[in-house]
């Protein structure tokens, strides 16, 4: 007579070496998936780098116009290189908290006028504590003049763990919509220019400090996935030759 149970047992046995197999396989398909999706991920971002480096080091020229802020692309303009003139407005400045490489201090964003009515929000640069005061300051010029540096996006909202007190004027991240709602400003554009290294009078504030850096880590996961997916498939290998055994 055949033994039915035994059977049973070899059968319910290639069914789960069978369902080891599968499920083995489909985790290393979705290994070998994130690792391509790394790769795609590095190239993108190498592209991004060379662009913005590009941007950084190429010529100043005029920030975008009124016309063009309803269709503002922000990946496309971010660190662009600029050059802004008008009149600042001094009665407006807002003092953003800040760490530096020259210390913890504040960046002094101050509205920037121009002829055609609209305004630009300026990071003028960094100033420390005991040069928060205006007063302590050299005094800014009042007529008319130019700005250079890197064009910016706005950051809403604050910082990590600290949100903008605009009532209490405490600022952590330069909110470009708060600070305008704040200082009563209109036609503000929907950036904001981080001032190059020109000097200021009296050395304050400091221009020059924008980090221009990317976080560059998809080679690491490149490597992780697609080990991962090599020793997934070793594993099943080494497994499987035991059951065979």
């Amino acid at each position: 007579m055949p033994d039915h149970a035994g059977a049973s047992m070899e059968a319910s046995a290639r069914q789960g070496s069978g369902l080891f197999i599968a499920g083995m396989l489909l985790l290393t398909l979705v290994f070998l998936a994130l690792g391509t999706w790394q790769v795609q991920r590095l190239f993108w971002k190498l592209d991004l780098i060379q662009r913005v480096e590009a941007r950084v080091n190429a010529a100043a020229v005029p920030p975008p116009a009124e016309t063009e802020w309803q269709g503002f692309d922000p990946v496309e303009q971010e660190y662009r290189h600029v050059a802004a003139s008008g009149r600042l407005l001094q009665d407006k400045e807002i003092l953003v908290q800040a760490v530096t490489e020259l210390g913890a201090g504040f960046w002094v964003v101050t509205p920037l006028t121009r002829s055609d009515g609209t305004t630009i929000l300026i990071n003028r640069g960094f100033v420390p504590p005991d040069r928060r005061d205006p007063t302590t300051r050299s005094k800014a010029p009042t007529g008319d003049l130019t700005v250079t540096g890197l064009l910016r996006l706005s950051e809403p909202g604050g910082a990590f763990l600290r949100s903008n007190d605009p009532a209490g004027n405490r600022w952590y991240s330069r909110d470009i919509a708060a600070i305008a709602e704040t200082q009563g400003l209109s036609r503000v554009a929907p950036y904001f220019i981080d001032a190059d290294s020109t000097a200021n009078p009296g050395g304050y504030p400091v221009g020059g400090l924008t980090i221009v850096r990317f976080r560059n880590n998809h080679l690491a996961y490149i490597f992780t996935w697609y080990a991962l997916a090599a020793m997934t498939i070793a594993a099943t290998v080494v497994l499987r030759r035991k059951r065979l055994v």
